[in-house]
């Protein structure tokens, strides 16, 4: 596993992630990836204290299914363990993850073995009164030590020998530092001697005081050894649960370090999906420095990448495998998830670096058959990676080799993504749908890689113009061109002008669609002008009615209180105002409008059913209404049809079915699909159907159980059972 890291050049990368465990372990995760991804996902939305760094228990584990005796150190790591999961059972964790830590319970001896402990891996003396006794005895002794110390560097004898005043550490024994011919002053025992030649010395005057230091720090050792047995004995009951604790910690550490490495250097997770198919949105391969994000949809069986040396081929085939190694395994990716899609493999294979050397006396292309005799035993899926695929032997009988060997490994489901600069093998495989082809791109003018790809096509690999790059004499070049042949450099010239015509092709529909895009933003424009012209004809419409009706009002007011000719001639003065009163001009349609056509009131959409000069009878949800011909206009959209009020006729349709599959739709499909299903499923009289939505993001699933809360129809749902399909399906009661 680690050789495959490093042909992918990701032994950074993996070192970065390694820096965050608590202690080290494979990075391989055990069980459902699933449920794995699920925790992470949870996790990465708590704040929690970090794992403590702990030591590899292993050993002392195997030491208990002996019965043997562990060490104070090696329990010392048990408790601290412990003591962590204590200490998360105390966070808010909810969901499957506040359920798995809720499940890990100490029992209730190995909880108290944990409280005879500091912190710092001591025992409390407070647990066994010996322990206070000798802590106490020891503390005298010191002090006597000193005092005898004390004494002897002040003995005015002694002054000519000393060195210094101080009193030296060494070998773990208190030495006093002396000139020679200290012996005619000081007795003692020599212990060491100074770069100047000086002595240390163990004065004899306090050996009685050393000697029962010694004693009391081997009673120490008894009792802390006494407690160890009693421990071990405890922890021997307790071996299963010990061991599966310990595991435990393994995998909430694997969590952490994933989310805490994530997090430094704001990356994503993305769970493997169903299939072979990859699709990656912005990759950035972790070894390089600021690379050009990567855009690949690879969903045939054989990616094939040609083109320019130096071009990125070779990054892009490790950039491919680098990020299916890493969703195999949980790890974060440099890429944007929500985008992004890798398939799931078994197997991946990386047929990268020269296999000839002196140690295994093999050529590189014997090697290279070695490699893939190997293949051809795999079982499961198996994605493959080939540089240079041609390298080591004759490129023309390559070409019908390797185009053998590639069609019976995607007879057999492996998928292959090959770098070569052989035209041939390229050409070869080119007719064949499963087959893509991508060419490294290369900028003439500037005569130097663009680092992008062109999918489609066979690129050119540029030799001539790369070592003319590099410092070769043209002249020399020249020659070289005349050796490769006229023909030969009109099929370059050919595949290039092949390239300069399809960017063409594509920057010309680029600039179209982008006219096209501003065509329909304008058209839009105009039409809600259109809308506001038509909505303020309406409202000074209104305003002159009613400035006409307040006045006939205010005559009818005046007139009540007698009833004379003139009155009634002024109210005809009045209606004849208003016919002078210059309204403005209606908006006219720009298309003549037909009975039945798809109109436009104001808000309301709706059919014209009549319609003369300046009245239209119109439908709008419903309602019959007589209005002005001017108000309406057509839409370009059909009104919604009106249920009928007074038939119901349902038919049972052909679609029932007990399963939906909503993988890979957005959120809106999602819930039109499932609203049909659910109708059709009602209709059938289905009781129980199965609605798979898969677990990705979450977003999509949501939805389903957003949706199905609110369905009239639903009278429960629940997450599915493992073997239809688990937290990615949802069974649903009607």
């Amino acid at each position: 596993m680690s050789d495959l890291f490093s042909r992918l050049d990701l032994e950074g990368y993996l070192g970065e992630y390694h820096a965050f465990l608590a202690r080290e372990k494979p990075i391989f995760l055990e069980g459902d990836s699933k449920l794995h991804f699920e925790m992470i996902s949870q996790l990465q939305t708590y704040l929690y204290p970090a794992p403590p760094t702990v030591a590899n228990l292993d050993t002392p584990l195997v030491h208990l299914t002996k019965q043997g005796i562990l060490r104070l150190g090696e329990i010392a790591e048990f408790v601290k363990i412990i003591r962590y999961f204590r200490l998360l059972g105390r966070q808010p964790f909810e969901g499957r993850l506040g359920e798995w830590i809720a499940s890990i319970i100490v029992p209730p001896s190995v909880e108290e073995i944990s409280e005879w402990f500091k912190d710092s891996g001591e025992l409390n003396e407070n647990i066994d009164p010996r322990f206070t006794q000798i802590k106490q005895a020891m503390g005298e002794v010191k002090n006597q030590l000193q005092s005898q110390f004390r004494q002897l560097l002040s003995t005015k004898r002694l002054e000519a020998y000393l060195v210094d005043h101080q009193v030296h550490l060494l070998h773990s024994q208190e030495a006093l530092l002396v000139r020679g011919g200290f012996n005619h002053v000081l007795k003692g025992a020599v212990i060491g001697r100074s770069a100047s030649g000086f002595f240390y010395v163990v004065p004899e005057s306090i050996e009685g005081l050393k000697k029962r230091e010694s004693k009391l720090l081997d009673d120490y050792e008894s009792v802390v050894l006494e407690y160890c047995k009693k421990i071990s004995a405890e922890f021997t009951k307790k071996q299963p649960f010990l061991k599966f604790v310990n595991g435990a910690f393994d995998r909430f550490d694997a969590y952490h370090a994933r989310i805490s490495f994530a997090k430094s250097r704001n990356l994503e997770f993305l769970l493997p999906a169903k299939g072979e198919a990859i699709k990656l949105s912005g990759f950035k391969h972790p070894a390089m420095h600021d690379p050009k994000p990567l855009h690949v949809n690879f969903q045939g069986s054989v990616l094939m990448v040609t083109g320019v040396n130096a071009g990125g081929k070779t990054m892009l085939l490790k950039s491919i495998l680098s990020a299916v190694l890493m969703a195999k395994y949980l790890l974060p990716l440099p890429l944007s998830a929500a985008q992004s899609s890798i398939g799931s493999f078994k197997h991946i294979e990386a047929i990268i670096e020269d296999p000839q050397n002196v140690k295994n006396d093999i050529s590189t292309f014997a090697g290279r058959m070695v490699h893939f005799s190997s293949l051809f035993g795999k079982k499961g899926t198996t994605l493959v990676g080939v540089d240079e695929i041609e390298l080591g032997t004759d490129a023309d009988e390559a070409a019908s080799l390797f185009k053998v060997l590639i069609d019976q490994l995607m007879a057999q489901g492996a998928k292959l993504v090959i770098t070569t600069h052989h035209k041939r093998l390229a050409s070869l495989l080119a007719t064949d749908e499963r087959v893509e082809l991508l060419a490294a791109l290369y900028d003439e003018k500037n005569q130097r890689p663009t680092y992008d790809f062109l999918h489609g096509t066979i690129g050119k690999s540029y030799a001539f113009e790369t070592a003319l790059r590099y410092g070769i004499p043209a002249s020399l070049i020249g020659k070289a061109k005349v050796l490769y042949g006229e023909d030969k450099e009109n099929l370059n010239d050919l595949i290039q002008k092949n390239i300069d015509l399809e960017l063409s092709m594509k920057r010309k529909l680029r600039t179209m669609e982008e006219e096209e895009h501003r065509a329909k933003r304008l058209s839009e424009r105009l039409i809600e002008k259109e809308e506001a012209l038509e909505l303020s004809y309406q409202a000074k419409e209104a305003g002159l009615e009613r400035e006409y009706q307040k006045a006939i009002d205010a005559a009818k007011e005046a007139v009540r209180a007698t009833e004379s000719k003139e009155a009634h001639r002024a109210l005809n003065h009045a209606h004849a105002a208003k016919k002078r009163v210059p309204t403005p001009a209606p908006l006219q349609s720009k298309e003549p409008l037909h009975v039945g056509d798809a109109i436009k009131y104001g808000r309301s959409k709706g059919v014209l059913k009549a319609l003369n000069k300046e009245k239209a009878i119109i439908e709008c949800e419903g309602i019959t209404l007589h209005v002005p011909l001017h108000a309406i206009k057509r839409s370009g959209n059909p009104a919604p049809k009106q249920a009928s009020k007074t038939k119901i006729d349902v038919q049972r349709t052909t679609r029932g079915g007990i399963k939906l599959d909503l993988h890979g739709m957005r959120g809106e499909e999602a819930v039109e699909k499932l609203d049909q299903f659910l109708s059709d499923a009602l209709i059938h009289g289905f009781d129980e159907v199965l609605i798979y939505h898969g677990i990705g993001t979450g977003k999509l699933a949501y939805a389903v159980k957003t949706f199905l809360k609110a369905h009239p129809s639903v009278k429960s749902f629940t997450d599915a059972p493992p073997t239809l399909g688990g937290f990615g399906a949802t069974v649903v009661t009607l």
